[in-house]
């Protein structure tokens, strides 16, 4: 992509920069708050555009943004936006992962927004921010691994250190010559699935359990991806959102924080306007669950 992004600087591959549509998972809501559990409609399917409806693109199963239930973090924030457009949410299930949600439904006209996607995403208008986290470390508060940035040397002294797939995690652990060693590992924890040519990622909730049983020393996790699992686990926590000074060894800033956006396709300029409109009055509400899942927020980028 042109403008850097989550999973846009060669993480992982031609299929994730091809692909990349992180962040957009859902629900299906006949009204806002009754779950639908239909199939994702094909474009023969799918269904005239009601105007009073928000027709929102949604993965079936990408927990925690995204469960059928409707319980998923960008689930409710899509409800919230719909409420104050006056709409009732409408979400159009996808049985693929969300990272396909842009070529395989918006693009179709299956749907005609997406929750969560990085401002600016080139293939497709984003909305104003409504909000701006990163990527954060996790640790057992027992450790006192007060680690904050990618330039604290104790990294280089941990055993196993648990990244995504694809992330500015995964390239930077390359960068230090510490991703051979955590390679069989990570791996191990996608039962040996390989990524070429397919979407393989690993599971957030294990990504926390790693470090909650002590298999992990630090996981490495985007914040809406990690929170609800640090927050519900059992055995206290550290997360720490994680600086945004990382650079690799050639001088490559490396970017640790993002902004969040509603995104449409590029010519539905007046659904755009709408969104924006609407964001503001749902801004409040929208920021309340995400302090409740325990989202680790920052200053939108004026």
């Amino acid at each position: 992509m042109s403008r850097i992004t989550r999973f846009s600087l060669g993480f992982g591959g031609a299929l994730v920069i091809a692909l990349a549509g992180v962040g957009a998972k859902g629900a299906s809501f006949g009204g806002a708050g009754d779950a639908m559990s239909n199939p994702a409609p094909t474009a023969e399917q799918a269904s005239p555009a009601d105007p009073n409806a928000l027709r929102i693109c949604a993965s079936k199963n990408q927990p925690p943004l995204s469960i059928e239930d409707g319980s998923g973090l960008e689930n409710k924030i899509g409800v919230t936006l719909a409420e104050a457009m006056r709409r009732k949410a409408q979400f159009a299930w996808s049985q693929r992962p969300a990272i396909y949600l842009v070529r395989d439904s918006l693009d179709k006209k299956l749907c005609d927004v997406i929750i969560g996607l990085d401002t600016g995403d080139p293939r497709v208008a984003t909305s104003t921010p409504y909000y701006r986290t990163g990527y954060v470390f996790v640790s057992r508060a027992d450790r006192g691994l007060d680690i904050k940035s990618w330039s604290d040397a104790r990294l280089r002294k941990l055993g196993r250190i648990v990244v995504a797939f694809g992330s500015p995690g995964e390239t930077l652990l390359k960068d230090m010559g510490q991703y051979e060693d955590n390679m069989a590992y990570l791996y191990s924890l996608v039962n040996f699935k390989s990524p070429r040519n397919q979407y393989t990622q690993i599971d957030p909730a294990r990504m926390v359990g790693e470090v909650v049983s002590g298999a992990a020393d630090i996981a490495v996790g985007f914040g809406p991806d990690v929170a609800r699992y640090v927050q519900s686990s059992t055995v206290p926590l550290r997360m720490t959102l994680i600086e945004d000074d990382a650079v690799k060894s050639s001088g490559e800033k490396v970017p640790q924080r993002f902004d969040q956006s509603v995104a449409v396709r590029r010519d539905d300029k007046a659904l755009l306007a709408e969104i924006d409109s609407a964001l503001v009055t749902a801004r409040p509400k929208i920021e309340d669950i995400l302090r409740a899942e325990g989202v680790p927020l920052l200053t939108v980028t004026p």
